[in-house]
């Protein structure tokens, strides 16, 4: 069967794009299928103002008229300014078990942007640091958090026998809270509020959180400004933010810190609801929202999103006293694991921090690249 890519022009094609996932994944016991809504937003270069700043390319493979694969690439201009750098993404790549539809799709994205100048191709990436990056290499029996990949094992294999190498990796810790904390953190715990420099701020109501929620996101930016992959954010962007995830914040797994008024460190974590995911099938109405309510009540992970801490005031023990924050509240709640998320494999004071907690390596996605 020949092989046929499709640069998306059309609403069909992008319908086959999106679609594709739900029918690869569709016998895969730990995937779990995004909302057709986000979808459907995100790739729509009407609805998402990252088209306009962005060279893309959106890719259908074909085989026998049938959807078989997809891909996207990217040319993020800002940050390669920023960065001094010539390098293309790829992204969102899925297809079925065959090593030729991934080399086809693969070659489309290298030869679009070898043709627009560039010298290497990363991936797997989107737009920025908040769309999913890294697929998962190890740890495929453990439950997927928001925002990342969980593909079939197999897509590594295929970048693997394509030339890619190992760009660079994230890893995942998994904390078991049902085992009491070493004496010397809740002792850590108790003396941070006995510090009269530092307010340290907990949230009980998203009206008592509202006000926050950029403040925090401002901070973020500044504070991962230096990490891979990531560019700061725009006040159009962090309002974006806020307006998205403010309605699926818990506020009791929001902590910060601030002194004299500024803001100096924050951590957010929430609750994982990958069952309601699954049984919504990618709809939230008109029976979705129930599965995601039922979900809220019933898990018993807590995922680590973002934290961060202004760096002046690093070195301080601020992001330890939020983790234990988050941990406590966490354990009132009834939770008994805490997923890290992602964290760069050379970020070695959050690794340490981790692992000084009982923290256990579960997981670790990999960012591939090749040059061009």
């Amino acid at each position: 069967m020949s092989i046929e890519i499709i640069d998306i022009t059309a609403k069909k094609q992008l319908r086959d794009f999106i679609n594709l996932p739900y029918q690869v994944h569709r016998h895969h016991q730990r995937w779990v299928p995004p909302l057709y809504r986000d979808e459907w937003s995100y790739f729509d270069s009407h609805k998402n103002r990252s088209f306009a700043d962005n060279d893309t390319i959106l890719c259908v493979a074909y085989e026998d008229l049938l959807p078989v694969g997809r891909i996207m690439g990217i040319v993020n201009h800002k940050h390669n300014q920023r960065m001094n750098e010539l390098n293309a993404r790829f992204g969102y790549l899925e297809c079925y078990k065959s090593q030729d539809v991934a080399d086809a799709l693969m070659a489309r994205v290298e030869q679009w942007a070898h043709d627009l100048g560039m010298t290497k191709l990363v991936g797997p990436m989107g737009f920025s640091d908040q769309d999913p990056e890294g697929f998962i290499v190890e740890g495929y029996e453990h439950e997927p958090t928001i925002a990342t990949y969980y593909n079939y094992d197999y897509i590594p294999r295929f970048l693997d026998a394509r030339g890619y190498s190992k760009e660079i990796d994230y890893v995942v810790y998994l904390l078991d809270l049902t085992k009491p904390l070493p004496e010397v953190f809740e002792r850590i715990h108790s003396r941070f509020h006995e510090r009269a420099e530092y307010e340290f701020l907990e949230f009980s109501t998203k009206k008592q959180l509202k006000p926050y929620v950029r403040p925090i996101l401002r901070l973020m930016s500044e504070t991962f400004s230096h990490l891979y992959g990531f560019d700061p954010l725009t006040d159009g962007e962090i309002y974006e933010l806020g307006t998205k995830y403010l309605p699926a914040i818990d506020p009791r797994f929001v902590k910060a810190a601030r002194t004299r008024d500024v803001l100096v460190g924050f951590l957010i974590a929430m609750p994982n609801l990958n069952d309601g995911f699954r049984k919504a099938k990618g709809r939230l109405f008109p029976f979705g929202i129930v599965h995601f309510l039922r979900a809220l009540r019933t898990t018993r992970q807590l995922d680590l999103l973002v934290g961060g801490v202004k760096e002046e005031f690093r070195g301080r023990g601020l992001d330890m006293w939020g983790l234990l924050a988050v941990i406590h509240s966490a354990q009132q709640a009834g939770f008994t694991l805490i997923d890290s998320h992602h964290e760069l494999e050379n970020n070695t004071a959050v690794r340490n921090g981790m692992e000084r907690l009982g923290g256990k390596l579960s997981k670790r996605f990999r960012i591939y690249q090749k040059a061009l």
